[in-house]
């Protein structure tokens, strides 16, 4: 009878033990869970930082070009000209 109860007592030990890792491992879980939101939430802040930065970028390229900087004229023009394109797109939608 002795060697059960010694049975018994170390499998209880080991089952708390194992329900001991299991909470902690829980823990970890979650608060990894949680960093990676705010990880996955901190880059999409980033991507569309960038995106309004590289809107800015192209706007300050034309802006350059328009006052007479050399290098991006070409693209000045192709921008110009799809802004004309546009504008006469809407303007033939008016007049139907």
């Amino acid at each position: 009878m002795s060697s059960t109860l010694k049975i018994v007592d170390s499998l209880e030990n080991r089952v708390s033990k194992m329900l001991h890792k299991l909470a902690v491992l829980e823990q970890k879980n979650q608060k990894l869970s949680q960093e990676l939101a705010t990880a996955t939430q901190n880059t999409e802040r980033l991507q569309q930082e960038i995106s309004t930065w590289e809107e800015k970028f192209q706007a300050l390229k034309i802006a350059n070009s328009m006052l007479g900087s050399d290098n991006n004229k070409k693209e000045a023009k192709l921008k110009i000209n799809t802004l004309i394109r546009e504008i006469d797109h809407c303007i033939a939608q008016l007049a139907e």
